[in-house]
């Protein structure tokens, strides 16, 4: 099976997870492009809206016919499905692959649940073999790089490529992440740092892997936030 049948097997898994009559958050990438075709051809209808972490998810969502609303116009989001770039068996994440990770952070934050989907290659023994993006305010480039470089790894700049909040993105290479609640809070405390995409405080609840034999599942610990949806 190649990367693409294990993604969607796995993207398809997560519509067990979809209430009908719902509104659901919608992440950013391949992945979640399965997700997304899927839901309008599998579930049509059944969903009341969606808020999506990417102007390129909107645009794929409202093709569909599907309606996208803004997190503010929202009272509750019953889940919200994305993937990751790479898992460790704690379901804390490394994000930001297609640049969308803020968004992408404060629609998890916003949501009962989040169920992660991905190739069974994502899953790591140790975070940090994918660059990890930072998204920065343009003019604390130099001052962030070099905040980050005391962490260890290299920060390179990712250029040519602009957020849809209208920042950069610096990402760091050749770190090995062994307490991701850790390295998130304090790169989240660098001045200039709009957000990490280090998905630890918040991370999954639910994994759903595709891989040749089907789809694996490994489930979180429960968040403690009673469900509002």
């Amino acid at each position: 099976m190649n990367s693409e049948d294990k993604k969607r097997i796995s993207a398809q898994a997560a519509l067990d997870y979809v209430k009908p009559g719902s509104v659901i958050g919608v992440g950013t990438g391949s992945t979640v492009n399965h997700f997304i075709d899927l839901l309008a051809e599998k579930m049509p209808g059944e969903i009341r809206a969606a808020v999506s972490s990417s102007e390129a998810s909107s645009e794929r969502l409202k093709k569909w016919g599907i309606s996208v609303i803004d997190l503010n116009n929202s009272d509750c989001l019953s889940i919200y499905v994305d993937g990751t770039d790479e898992s460790n068996h704690e379901l804390h994440l490394v994000k930001g692959g297609g640049g969308a990770l803020t968004r992408e952070k404060i629609i998890a934050a916003a949501s009962d649940q989040f169920i992660c989907i991905a190739d069974d290659s994502k899953l790591v023994e140790t975070l940090g073999k994918f660059p990890l993006p930072v998204e920065v305010i343009p003019m604390a480039r130099k001052l962030v790089t070099q905040k980050l470089e005391k962490l260890g790894g290299s920060a390179r700049w990712r250029q040519d490529f602009i957020t849809d909040n209208g920042n950069i993105i610096l990402d760091i290479h050749g770190l090995e992440i062994t307490d991701a609640q850790a390295l998130e809070t304090r790169i989240n405390q660098i001045t200039g740092v709009v957000c990490v995409g280090l998905f630890a405080h918040r991370g999954a609840d639910v994994l759903l892997l595709g891989g040749d034999d089907g789809v694996r599942r490994i489930t979180g610990n429960l968040r403690n936030e009673k469900a509002r949806c």
